[in-house]
């Protein structure tokens, strides 16, 4: 009975949500500080009121809970999960199932508390289907904002035919994501929009978990990286570059990349580059461990890959710190489907072991995230107007940051999705 109220309460319409509550507690993520008794009133998925609670008759009484805005993971796969099996996959499944794969992922991710994601990457551009399935209110799971397949050279870490022999899987091109000349990059984000991304990810070094290599090796000209990103801008598309590596991370921020993904090579020269062009770091400390981790089991990556897991996984955590002191930007990120969706939330821990107060790693997930996807007019706080994302807790985040890995209500446009 109590859930057919609650579903009568909060609903309008399939896709209108309407909703009042009293926070005992609420972290205003704009100024930096933990309020006290706020009224919060909802109307068609945003925030109408948001006010000193002063008796106001409200549907849900959460006077002894932490109020959140939605969190936002900068840097997820949430078609896909790495496994020992992941290598041969990828010859037995076909599109449907990522598709089916990729909503159960999407669900995991929404119950952890992250109302938004950006993906970055993925195969057959199945998460820009999944994102209209969820906007439609076919599937649950977050607002996601999806590059679609990411944007490689020939052999280079984004490369899907990296690691087997030549024949055996068509020359991809630019239509699927790879790319060698300037010509071809243009091409290459012009059919991302035809797609239907939101953003262009590009693969600026080596990675860890392609079958290459190098690491770390840049792996784009600056021509290219010019191409990319002009013509993106023509498109009105971020440009993100995940990159190890020293000078492909130099050349995309010199080029003009919004963000660097991972930056485990960064150096005080890259660090200086950085704060001047206003570049973020997506440090994706989580991922590290876990590549870590799982290189120390015999056989569970291919060669060529365990050796660079236990190489650059390690480093990441140092390089983020280093960041983080010297002001870089920071924007939290996962990168999700390496390790498992639904444990998005534990990269908070690992920011603040790493020297990240509990309250900036919120914020990193929050208003510097909604900043860096350009949308903080509509995320990253708890304000009037803004799209009404929220999760509530039982303790205090900010003085203990595990318990946000315990959320008990979320909250997505008005929308009670979990509780």
């Amino acid at each position: 009975m109590k859930k057919i109220i609650l579903f009568i309460l909060v609903t309008l319409s399939p896709f209108t949500y309407a909703l009042t509550a009293h926070c005992g507690h609420m972290l205003d993520t704009s100024k930096g500080k933990m309020l006290s008794d706020v009224y919060i009133a909802v109307e068609e998925g945003v925030f109408t009121e948001v006010e000193k609670y002063t008796g106001q008759k409200v549907d849900m009484d959460w006077s002894d809970k932490y109020c959140l805005p939605g969190l936002i993971d900068m840097h997820t796969h949430i078609s896909s999960e790495v496994s020992k099996n992941s290598y041969s996959e990828k010859f037995q499944l076909n599109e449907a199932d990522y598709a089916f794969k990729s909503t159960v992922f999407a669900k995991r991710t929404l119950q952890a508390g992250f109302t938004t994601v950006r993906n970055l990457g993925d195969e057959f551009n199945v998460t820009i289907a999944l994102k209209k399935a969820i906007n439609k209110g076919l599937v649950q799971g977050p607002r996601i904002y999806t590059a679609g397949k990411s944007l490689a050279t020939t052999g280079g870490h984004a490369d899907p035919t990296n690691g087997y022999r030549q024949g055996l899987l068509p020359n991809p091109g630019p239509k699927n994501g790879v790319i060698n000349g300037v010509a071809e990059a243009a091409q290459a984000v012009r059919q991302r929009y035809q797609d239907g991304a939101d953003l262009i990810k590009i693969t600026a070094t080596g990675g860890v978990l392609s079958q290459a290599s190098s690491g770390d090796n840049a792996q784009f000209t600056m021509d290219e990286l010019k191409s990319i990103i002009a013509t993106a801008s023509d498109y009105g598309f971020k440009v993100t570059a995940h990159a190890h590596g020293k000078a492909g991370m130099k050349r995309a921020i010199i080029a003009g990349v919004a963000s660097i993904e991972h930056g485990t090579y960064l150096d005080d020269e890259i660090i200086k580059l950085m704060k001047k062009h206003g570049t973020y770091l997506v440090p994706t400390l989580i991922a590290g461990e876990w590549v870590t981790e799982k290189s120390k089991i015999d056989g569970f990556f291919p060669t060529v890959v365990a050796k660079k897991a236990a190489t650059i996984g390690p480093k990441i955590a140092g390089s983020f710190e280093k960041a983080h002191k010297a002001g870089v930007n920071i924007a939290f990120g996962t990168d999700s489907g390496v390790s498992a969706h639904g444990d998005n939330a534990q990269e908070f821990a690992l920011m603040v072991k790493a020297g990240m107060s509990p309250l900036k790693a919120i914020q990193s997930a929050t208003m510097s995230a909604a900043t860096l996807l350009g949308q903080s007019d509509h995320l990253g706080s708890i304000e009037v107007g803004k799209f009404a994302d929220m999760v509530v807790l039982a303790e205090n985040p900010l003085e203990n940051i595990t318990a946000i890995e315990q959320i008990t209500i979320v909250i997505k446009a008005g929308k009670i999705e979990f509780n």
